[in-house]
């Protein structure tokens, strides 16, 4: 593991230096649907509000549960790599909720491969999107990634290698479509939280208006106004407003501030919930049963397949594959049940030998059962096939009077 964890280390170090590439880069990469893929998102920034981020946040939370499971025996130690740290600087745990947070704030997540110097994987590092191209290389068939980091750095890697997640595919072949059906529900967010920052504002100051007698300059005019301020509303003022003889009519001007109802709220909540398919329980941590199964098939299933689909092309070749090779992340959704749903579930499919005592303590979040105990089946001795309802239970083992 030590081993490991140094070919990582100086894997990522190289991550961060522009890969050799001793061909020219010959321009940008064309794709079928006519379009030079040089991705930025849009400016309104989408993880800047309150609400939007709420919902990335939560979503890539959930992610990050997801459990890595490595089939073959190709490359035995990407199991150990996704289940502990995936790159120098992230835990597995981390590097999902930063994927998925990059899946979900910006419709795709690149993900590279961290290569030792025999060029086997010794870690995966998630780019950010807008710093990401597609190039030809003189003498190459196949797209080149390259990619800028924020020192000005870069690197290129074959795409075949890269993996790419993402969502709302429909102009581009690659990437999904930018957040710009957001805007209209991110401008009325902004509004809605000036308009209480200006309600607050407003309630909080005292105006009032009146008719001044005898004034016939409007030098003279201003110079009284400037001085009843003073004298009333200055620091040495205290807290009684006193208004001389020359004032009459003194009215106060009260302020009757417009801020969105909480009907109009609602309804643009649900537009950020429809578009990020969350909703307020999710968001506060109170689903739990079919509602959270719902979510996690909804919304969480997607993200695990493709992500699984993703890392599993780029990180095995096509033999490999073929072999049996493969990344799956999925997660225990029996973990999500209301207790008595899963004290239930736990009873029912244990006496019928369907889950074994790990299983079980799996549903539970308690630790396994050491040794093969952990991992036998039990089932009750009392039922029997339809066909020998009528007939005389058979003998235990044992002498001939049935005895055990």
């Amino acid at each position: 593991m030590a081993n490991l964890a140094t070919r990582a280390r100086e894997a990522f170090a190289l991550l961060f230096v522009p890969r050799k590439v001793r061909r020219e880069i010959a321009g940008y990469f064309k794709m079928l649907d006519g379009y030079t893929p040089a991705w930025t998102s849009y400016d309104g920034g989408v993880y800047e509000m309150e609400l939007t981020r709420s919902c990335i946040h939560t979503f890539a939370t959930h992610a990050s549960k997801l459990l890595p499971t490595v089939s073959g025996a190709d490359l035995p130690g990407v199991q150990r790599l996704l289940d502990n740290k995936v790159n120098y600087f992230m835990t597995a745990a981390q590097f999902l909720y930063k994927v998925a947070t990059i899946y979900e704030a910006q419709n795709t997540a690149w993900i590279v491969p961290l290569l030792d110097d025999r060029d086997r994987i010794v870690g995966y590092y998630p780019l950010d999107p807008q710093r990401v191209e597609l190039v030809n290389v003189e003498g190459d068939p196949e797209p080149w990634v390259r990619y800028t980091f924020n020192d000005g750095n870069k690197g290129a890697m074959e795409l075949s290698r890269v993996g790419v997640v993402s969502k709302y595919l429909y102009h581009k072949d690659l990437v999904g479509e930018d957040n710009r059906a957001l805007t209209p529900t991110m401008q009325l967010l902004d509004l809605q939280r000036q308009g209480i920052e200006e309600g607050i504002k407003s309630s909080a100051a005292f105006r009032f208006m009146a008719t001044v007698s005898n004034w016939s300059k409007a030098e003279d005019l201003k110079k009284e106004r400037e001085r009843f301020v003073e004298n009333n509303f200055g620091p040495d003022s205290g807290t009684l407003a006193l208004f001389p003889n020359t004032y009459s009519n003194v009215q106060q001007i009260k302020s009757n501030p417009q801020t969105v109802d909480a009907e109009q709220m609602r309804v643009i909540q649900t537009r950020v919930f429809d578009y990020f398919g969350t909703n307020e329980e999710i968001l506060q941590n109170k689903s739990v049963g079919d509602a959270w199964s719902a979510y996690y098939e909804g919304k969480i299933e997607p993200f695990a397949i493709q992500l699984s689909l993703a890392m599993t092309c780029m990180t095995y070749t096509d033999l490999e594959r073929a072999r049996g090779n493969g990344i799956q992340w999925s997660s225990n959704r029996l973990q999500y049940m209301a207790t008595k749903d899963k004290l239930e579930m736990s009873s029912q499919m244990f006496d019928r030998g369907i889950l074994t005592l790990n299983q079980i303590m799996d549903i539970w979040n308690l630790p396994h059962i050491e040794g093969p105990e952990g991992e036998r089946r039990y089932i009750r001795k009392e039922y029997t096939e339809i066909n020998q309802l009528g007939a005389d239970p058979a003998p235990e083992e044992g002498d001939s009077n049935g005895n055990a």
